[in-house]
């Protein structure tokens, strides 16, 4: 299974509903709460070159935020990233 980092605030329900889905999936993923450290941030925004949250990578991977995770569980496709 590979590695499934997520980029958080405290109070985003989009947040909760990516790690809701993941879990669903017997998947937990590391969060990181860009709240705690403006390092966080920067380093989310280096790596997905967007401001928002979340930001979902499986392993290196930017799927992207919650929408596009859903997308791509609808898709069939996060099953397959995930066993890669």
């Amino acid at each position: 299974m590979s590695q499934v980092t997520i980029y958080t605030t405290q109070h985003c329900p989009y947040c909760v509903n990516a790690k809701r889905l993941l879990s669903s999936k017997g998947i937990t993923p590391v969060e990181i709460d860009i709240e705690e450290s403006p390092q966080y941030l920067a380093e989310m925004l280096q790596r997905s070159q967007r401001r928002t949250v979340p930001q979902i990578f499986v392993g290196e991977v930017h799927v992207g935020g919650f929408d596009d995770l859903a997308s791509l569980d609808h898709k069939g496709g996060l099953d397959a990233l995930l066993r890669a």
